[in-house]
C-alpha cells in the first residue's frame, strides 16, 4: 500500500489538491512501471538543503532538490524521502516565468523521475528529463482543470 505524506519545515509551499497530487504522483510512477510505496515530500529552506547537499553528496552548492531512495535497489516498489527547498522553488518560478505552483509540481515529479531511473546529467538526459517532466506536467494540468 502506498502513502505519500507532504511535511514542511522552516518553509510553507502551496500545495493544493494533496489527494489530487498524491494520485498523480501515484499514476506517474505506475505509467514506469513500478509500484509506490512510502514517499514523504519535506519542504525546507535553501539553508537547510544546503546542509544537507554538504552532509550527504558533498556539494556546497544551492539546489532546488535531493531525493534520497530507501527502496530496495532491485524492488518495483518506491520508497524515498524528497527534500525540496521552497526558496529555490520560488527562485525558480521567477527565473523561468513558470508560476511557482507549475514550479513546486516541476521539482515535485523531478524526483519522481529519479526514482524511475532517470538521469539528468548530460545533455541528453536533461532533455529527456525534461520532456518527462512536461509530459506529466501536462497529465496533471488536465486533472486539475
Amino acid at each position: 500500500m502506498s502513502s505519500i505524506n507532504f511535511y514542511c519545515t522552516s518553509a510553507k509551499p502551496i500545495l493544493r489538491n494533496k489527494v489530487l497530487i498524491r494520485n498523480w504522483i501515484e499514476d506517474t510512477i505506475r505509467s514506469e512501471n513500478l509500484k509506490p510505496g512510502q514517499i514523504s515530500y519535506i519542504f525546507i529552506s535553501d539553508q537547510d538543503l544546503l546542509k544537507l547537499n554538504k552532509k550527504f553528496l558533498n556539494h556546497s552548492d544551492y539546489t532546488d532538490i535531493i531525493t534520497f531512495e530507501l527502496s530496495d535497489k532491485e524492488s518495483e516498489l518506491i520508497d524515498a524521502e524528497i527534500y525540496i527547498s521552497f526558496d529555490r522553488v520560488k527562485e525558480n518560478a521567477k527565473i523561468f516565468h513558470s508560476g511557482l505552483e507549475t514550479e513546486l509540481h516541476r521539482v515535485m515529479i523531478h524526483g519522481i523521475l529519479h526514482l524511475c531511473g532517470y538521469a539528468d546529467k548530460s545533455k541528453n538526459q536533461q532533455t529527456r528529463m525534461r520532456e518527462l517532466e512536461d509530459y506529466y506536467l501536462q497529465k496533471l494540468k488536465s486533472k486539475l482543470q
